[in-house]
């Protein structure tokens, strides 16, 4: 599992995704996919500064609210093939770890540390950066005794 403090030329992100529409099952299942369809213009900026062999968790939004797994990114972003302009980018996603217990945004919430984090204070986000502080403290709530390890 990647560790912050060992990989400090990566970064880390969160990919906010309805699970009806595609899940962590669906990654798993699929074995990698695109990501795409993100609009919003600050998380375009955000999927636009993804680098391959960042990592990025996985939240599953609507009745669920929770992060359920660890993905790695596995391109650059790329102007999204699909679309007219080219300021729609994309890029690839693979599965690494399903949580032992996915962490709710209550338990987030409810953790100081996450007081100033980005999924706190901007729900509608649907693609932020993670400070390597508090991917740490979500590697440890979702069931890990050693946040890296």
């Amino acid at each position: 599992m990647p560790r912050a403090a060992d990989e400090r030329d990566q970064a880390f992100y969160l990919l906010k995704t309805e699970p009806t529409s595609y899940s962590w099952d669906d990654l798993e299942r699929d074995g990698s996919t695109v990501w795409e369809g993100v609009r919003n213009y600050t998380a375009q900026k955000h999927v636009r500064d993804v680098r391959q062999g960042d990592f990025a968790f996985l939240y599953h939004t609507g009745k669920e609210r929770q992060v359920v797994g660890i993905a790695r990114i596995a391109s650059d972003a790329y102007p999204d093939p699909n679309q007219e302009t080219p300021e729609l980018h994309v890029f690839d996603l693979e599965p690494m770890e399903r949580f032992e217990r996915p962490v709710p945004l209550s338990a987030i919430k409810d953790d100081p540390r996450f007081r100033d984090a980005d999924l706190v204070r901007l729900p509608r986000l649907s693609v932020m950066p993670i400070e390597p502080e508090l991917w740490e403290a979500v590697v440890a709530l979702g069931g890990r005794d050693e946040p890296g390890g």
